[in-house]
């Protein structure tokens, strides 16, 4: 299937600024780029409350935006599922105020209780940092959540991107080190696997929008070896085992570089034992979960995901 037209519309745009590739940027030019790209959420819901708080993290204080979803929506009256959010951006770039309006959204939408975190970045923080922070808050999440609404006994952890890839290493981890209890995944084009070679990687290689070029600087700045891409905390689709693991959403977009490595995480799971339903998004670009002010289908998709989580949650 070609672009979408919508898609189409905005990439011309883009490509009418004339913007240099990212990755001959600076960190501080790339962390610019995706607070302009925020715009394309569209204008922030009203949710019942927003709280900024921090969890005690190995680096320090890990600072979480909290959202109790509006209305008497699922879950009113009684503690509501939680949502443990980790933001995409390449582990370097991106932030809560650049998710803010997804956040927003996901809450409404689904009647979570969403806590979005703000792991350390790349390059000041090089792996395994947002590793631990993103663990390091789904534990603080399943303790204290209660404290805003939430339920901490029934906790997805989802993101998008390099989001996604840390909410299915903190799945992971959870399993293996006995808690806290992940009951669902939702992974967003997730960064799967470092080594992938797959078609879509060639396919894609230049774009549009996230190109192969830009996945190597992303990796740059994360890593501090070229060892570091065969740890299952950085390729979580190298695991050899993943039976045991929480039902998963993985959400795919048909012109990404790193399409086949979510699909492919996703048949693995399924091989593993568990409940994964992969969605393939036609038409759609990396990033597009983020772009429901003028993508129809990213807000088609962030309605099926917070669906999802709702009846998974129950």
């Amino acid at each position: 299937m070609p672009l979408h037209p919508q898609v189409e519309a905005l990439l011309a745009q883009m490509a009418a600024e004339g913007a240099p590739a990212p990755e001959s940027l600076t960190v501080a030019q790339n962390r610019a780029i995706l607070t302009d790209l925020a715009a394309l959420s569209g204008e922030p819901e009203e949710v019942a409350e927003v709280t900024d708080v921090a969890a005690p993290g190995p680096g320090g204080d890990i600072p979480i935006r909290v959202y109790r979803p509006a209305g008497d929506g699922p879950g009113a009256g009684s503690a509501r599922p939680a949502l443990v959010y980790y933001h995409g951006g390449g582990w370097v770039i991106g932030d809560i105020a650049s998710h803010d309006a997804l956040c927003r959204l996901l809450a409404n939408r689904s009647g979570c209780v969403v806590a979005s975190v703000d792991y350390r970045l790349a390059p000041e923080h090089r792996f395994p940092a947002a590793v631990d922070d993103a663990y390091a808050a789904a534990v603080w999440a399943a303790e204290k959540i209660g404290e805003f609404g939430g339920d901490g006994s029934r906790l997805a952890v989802g993101g998008d991107s390099a989001g996604g890839n840390l909410a299915a290493v903190v799945a992971q981890l959870a399993k293996a080190r006995g808690g806290p209890r992940i009951s669902y995944q939702l992974l967003v084009y997730p960064a799967i696997d470092r080594l992938d070679d797959s078609p879509s990687m060639h396919e894609n290689a230049l774009g549009p929008l996230l190109t192969r070029s830009w996945i190597e600087w992303f990796y740059g700045c994360y890593l501090t070896s070229p060892d570091d891409g065969l740890d299952t905390r950085v390729s979580p689709g190298r695991a050899e085992d993943l039976s045991g693991l929480p039902p998963a959403l993985v959400v795919t977009a048909e012109f990404d570089p790193i399409r086949d490595q979510g699909a492919a995480y996703a048949a693995r799971l399924r091989e593993a034992g568990v409940d994964a339903e992969h969605l393939p998004c036609a038409g759609m670009i990396h990033g597009f979960f983020q772009m429901t002010g003028v993508l129809d289908t990213a807000t088609e998709v962030v309605d099926h995901a917070a669906a999802v989580l709702r009846r998974a949650l129950a």
